[in-house]
């Protein structure tokens, strides 16, 4: 926020006093979350290949998640898909059911526009261990990796991006209905992947990373 104020805004300001204000606004992370990932028993689990692994170019590696949405009167499912290398929004989509088929269909169209991932990690929530999920995966040679049950850290660049976007958006404006709610978080994909400069890729936005690297690669 700091970084923000002084690059974008011209105000003079250090991280100290940023924290300093939001002690006394009394602004804090909070972001309840309802089980969303109970596995299916006869699903085969894939093993965690992220552990050690050195991320350092965009399209290595993907993770993905399901969250839960509150909304005015009733809530939404949200499911997202991060490339690590970048924090680039990859793909998203908004449904009132969480089926594997929707996941599915949101990650192909991920990976039409912006090319595959050498990795999609997820948790072993059913859609993702489903065959419907894994074999459009195997489809296209993608490694599957899953985290470890109760092991939220390993998906944690997804997990951070929900924290972003319920505290910024979310819960200060509480969706009224579907259409509201796309509207607001398609604002905020936008503004998170093309205004918004992340302090651990360099002060630069996921788009500017992720598209210079891949410019580099071509």
């Amino acid at each position: 926020m700091a970084w923000y104020l002084k690059k974008d805004l011209g105000y003079l300001v250090g991280g100290k006093r940023i924290r300093r204000l939001y002690k006394i606004m009394n602004l804090k992370a909070i972001y309840p979350k309802k089980n969303l990932s109970k596995a299916s028993k006869g699903d085969y689990k894939f093993p965690y290949l992220l552990r050690d692994l050195k991320v350092d170019r965009a399209n290595q590696v993907w993770q993905a998640d399901i969250t839960y949405i509150p909304m005015f009167r009733g809530f939404m499912y949200m499911f997202a898909i991060i490339d690590v290398y970048s924090r680039k929004i990859m793909g998203w989509g908004i449904s009132n059911t969480m089926s594997a088929e929707w996941c599915r269909d949101i990650m192909q169209d991920a990976m039409e526009r912006h090319g595959k991932p050498e990795i999609f990690n997820t948790d072993q929530g059913s859609q993702f261990t489903s065959s419907v999920f894994t074999e459009a995966l195997k489809a296209r040679e993608v490694k599957i990796s899953m985290d470890g049950k109760g092991r939220a850290l390993d998906n944690i660049y997804i997990e951070r991006f929900w924290g972003s976007l319920k505290r910024e958006k979310i819960y200060l404006n509480p969706p009224n209905g579907g259409v509201d709610l796309y509207q607001q978080v398609s604002d905020y994909v936008r503004f998170y992947n093309t205004e918004r400069r992340h302090k651990s890729i360099g002060r630069v936005t996921p788009d500017e990373r992720f598209y210079q690297q891949i410019k580099n690669v071509s």
